[in-house]
Parts: C-alpha cells; sequence; structure tokens
C-alpha cells in the first residue's frame, strides 16, 4: 500500500465518518483507535464513552481494552455499565450516538453475526456473542462496522442473527419494533460500502487505491450495485502523522 498500511486506511476512513457533537460508543482495538483518531483530527468535539462507564475520558495513551484503567484517565465521569447503556438508550444523547461494531458475518442488510458459525449446537467456532454488539445495533442511529473483505464474512445468510442491521430492507427496523438507525457504513481492508436509502441494501460507495471493483465483489457471496462507487481518498500525511505519532506510538493496534 506504499505509504500506509490497510490497517491505516480502515482507521482514518472510520475517523472521518465522526463528526463533531457524536457520542462515540466504541469497543477494543481498531474501533478505539478510530474514535481516537477522530478527536485528534476531525472531531474535537466529539465524546468518547466505553460500555465499562468511563465517559469523555482523556485518552493520552491507547487503551488495550474497554475495561482498561486507563479508559477513566481524567473522564468526564466514571460510572458503571448501567450508565453506559442509559446513555445510548437516552432519547436525548442517544441520538447523537454513533457505535462502532465489528463481525464474523454481515448479510446484504447490515446484520451481523457475532455468536457461531455453523451449527449452533456443534459449531465449527463459537464467537463471544452479543456483548452489547445487539444493544447498540437496536438503539443508536448511526453505526460504523469494521469488517474483513472475505466471502465468508459476506455472506447470502447468516449462520447465526445476533444483532440487526436494516433486517429484511425498507422499514424492516420498524416493523420489528427498532429504532430508526442501523449502519450507515462498512468499512472494510478493500472498500467502503452504504445502505440504499429506500432498499436498505448495502451498495459498493468507494474502492481503496489500487483495488478494483472486481476484487471486491469476487470476496462477497452477494453481489452489490457498483454504479456508486469512487476511490477512497487515502490518509493524508497529516492523518498519519496524528494516527502514528499522537494514537497509537508503540503500535498496539497498529
Amino acid at each position: 500500500m506504499g505509504e500506509y498500511t490497510l490497517r491505516e486506511m480502515m482507521t482514518i476512513v472510520a475517523a472521518r465518518e465522526i463528526r463533531n457533537g457524536d457520542i462515540v460508543f466504541c469497543g477494543t482495538g481498531i474501533s478505539m483507535l478510530a474514535a481516537m483518531a477522530a478527536k485528534n483530527i476531525n472531531a474535537p468535539e466529539s465524546v468518547i464513552f466505553f460500555e465499562t462507564g468511563a465517559i469523555d475520558s482523556k485518552l493520552e495513551e491507547i487503551p488495550l481494552a474497554v475495561a482498561d484503567s486507563r479508559v477513566m484517565y481524567l473522564a468526564a465521569t466514571n460510572g458503571g455499565l448501567f450508565d453506559a447503556f442509559t446513555t445510548m438508550q437516552n432519547p436525548i444523547t442517544g441520538r447523537h450516538v454513533i457505535g462502532i461494531l465489528g463481525a464474523a458475518q454481515i448479510d446484504l442488510y447490515g446484520n451481523l453475526n457475532t455468536t457461531v458459525i455453523g451449527n449452533y449446537i456443534k459449531p465449527k467456532n463459537r464467537f463471544s456473542g452479543s456483548g452489547g454488539g445487539c444493544d447498540v445495533a437496536s438503539f443508536v442511529p448511526r453505526c460504523i462496522i469494521f469488517m474483513q473483505q472475505e466471502k465468508k464474512r459476506f455472506v447470502n445468510k447468516l449462520d447465526y442473527f445476533t444483532s440487526p442491521g436494516h433486517m429484511n430492507g425498507s422499514n424492516g427496523r420498524k416493523k420489528a419494533g427498532l429504532r430508526e438507525g442501523g449502519p450507515t457504513v462498512v468499512i472494510t481492508n478493500m472498500a467502503v460500502f452504504r445502505f440504499d436509502e429506500i432498499t436498505r441494501q448495502m451498495y459498493l460507495a468507494g474502492c481503496y487505491p489500487g483495488i478494483t471493483t472486481q476484487q471486491i465483489l469476487e470476496n462477497m457471496e452477494f453481489a452489490v450495485d457498483v454504479s456508486r462507487a469512487t476511490e477512497v481518498a487515502p490518509p493524508t500525511a497529516e492523518e498519519l502523522k496524528i494516527l502514528r505519532n499522537k494514537c497509537d506510538p508503540q503500535r498496539l493496534i497498529l
């Protein structure tokens, strides 16, 4: 990838999705790094909070997990799981929350599987399950999803339905009794996908430099509209400088 890695590309692309005023509910790893990058680059007035209850921490070092004591340093408040989820579900604060999730599988409508691969009783792989993922996907108005671009991950049918995206399409969330919202963008190591406002089906919004639409489609079980795809702008020198030197100088995530 030349001057930057795909992991750096994914992080910066996600950071650009975060705006001033957003309350970012993030987990461990690249999602935490993306939230920190946004805070230091393009959204200084965003607020980061964690399911362990720390809200608006001063993240001088990147924590290794949401229970790492560094998430609590100079936080506006240190509560608990209850406080974190009421912040997310509150009708006032909740409308500003943006969630960042990952998954083992995703389908055309952005529904996620983080539970098992294969049969539930005798699976090929068993994962940690929902955690707070289903709550985030159900309640927040916007969601960023990180995925690896692989056919076994972009599937026609989930092996297990863990967290809702846009359910089965237009008005699917409303019919299920969920709040409006759901995933807005899927960021992979090859591309950026968004969801059509009417059908709620995933479409290819952007390809990374040097990667073709054909390469992307070959790494998916289902077809998507590619007519709206453009080339995604690579990280700038300034974005990379802040990401590497300020956010993750020890390369703990990068």
